[in-house]
């Protein structure tokens, strides 16, 4: 750990939405809301014209769905994009920026996490946040899709949690990765399921109801196996969690559980890979007091704003967002100055 860092960095000013947008809560909810999804779609058709789905065999018999856009000519290392907690590879946000890249000749893949998606019928075991190694077969199994390409990774909250835990152990497990980008990444577990509970009530009661019906899903895909009717009235998503941790998983206890996906303290130590978080100092979920307890490898940068909420980062309501012009930038992506000025007026 690099003592000569400060415990917090400092805000970076190059993110300067209007006094009408810098609300964090807005920020926020804009990313998924419902709104935008005719416009992003719309964009978003030859992306999804030339997508093929591959499923991953990821190792122990487990199998991760991704789709796999590549342009009439690659111009750029491939990338590869993960969701958030209950997300998908056809969230708003992941599409959105896949398009933007897919435009500009990269190989896109967009992977869906274990019972994410429509995938609850692909692997019996329910999915949990420490299910590490199958994201890192995931991996290997894509670099045999695009040998001698090292791969670039972007993953949203959940999703760059689990991008960075895997560039931690890049080396151990042979992978070859060029660039890890995570935004708004869950840093201590227990941090932010304890924002979720003392944000306003929408937050909690968002995140059960898709939860919730997740866990339907999975019911009906294995209707031997499980039976979540108990949990139906679960309001409490601490509580929810910890019962689905003792009943379903192999941690003693819930504390046990979310440590075990946590990347402060010296997770991050080994990081090789050149990585950069992207994090708000006004982020709802992810409280940003947690960059103070990770490990400072040469390898991680750090981008902390004063606004932007959770994986939100707009500027303006149509156009490319701030976080998407950042990311395409990092991974290599000509940023179009043309359509960014004429977005701004």
């Amino acid at each position: 750990m690099n003592s000569s860092l400060p415990p917090s960095p400092t805000a970076d000013d190059d993110f300067r939405p209007p006094v009408w947008l810098r609300n964090h809560h807005l920020q926020s909810i804009l990313s998924s809301t419902s709104w935008r999804r005719g416009r992003v779609l719309a964009r978003a058709r030859p992306l999804l014209a030339a997508q093929r789905e591959v499923l991953l065999e990821c190792g122990d018999g487990v199998r991760l769905q991704s789709f796999v856009s590549s342009p009439a000519r690659s111009a750029g290392l491939p990338v590869v994009l993960m969701h958030g907690w209950e997300g998908s590879a056809e969230s708003l946000y992941v599409l959105s920026l896949a398009q933007r890249l897919f435009e500009q000749g990269f190989d896109v893949v967009r992977l869906n996490l274990r019972d994410h998606g429509e995938t609850h019928g692909l692997n019996q075991d329910l999915f949990h946040s420490c299910r590490l190694p199958e994201v890192v077969g995931a991996v290997h199994s894509l670099q045999q899709l695009f040998p001698h390409r090292p791969l670039q990774l972007v993953g949203f909250s959940l999703g760059g949690n689990f991008w960075l835990r895997v560039a931690a152990q890049a080396r151990a497990a042979n992978l070859e990765l060029a660039r890890v980008v995570a935004v708004s990444p869950v840093l201590d577990p227990v941090a932010t399921l304890r924002a979720l509970q003392k944000s306003i009530p929408g937050y909690e009661a968002y995140f059960v109801r898709k939860w919730m019906r997740s866990l339907v899903r999975k019911q009906v895909a294995w209707p031997g196996t499980y039976d979540f009717r108990a949990f139906r009235r679960q309001r409490n998503l601490t509580n929810m969690t910890a019962d689905l941790v003792r009943d379903y998983t192999e941690f003693a206890t819930l504390d046990d559980y979310l440590n075990g996906y946590a990347i402060t303290g010296a997770r991050l130590a080994q990081l090789k890979v050149p990585s950069s978080v992207i994090l708000s100092l006004d982020d709802p979920i992810i409280p940003a007091s947690g960059l103070a307890l990770l490990a400072r490898p040469a390898a991680l940068s750090i981008t902390v704003t004063r606004y932007g909420g959770h994986c939100g980062f707009f500027e303006r309501l149509t156009g490319p967002t701030w976080l998407e012009r950042r990311i395409m930038t990092l991974v290599g992506a000509r940023v179009d100055e043309d359509e960014r000025l004429a977005t701004a007026t």
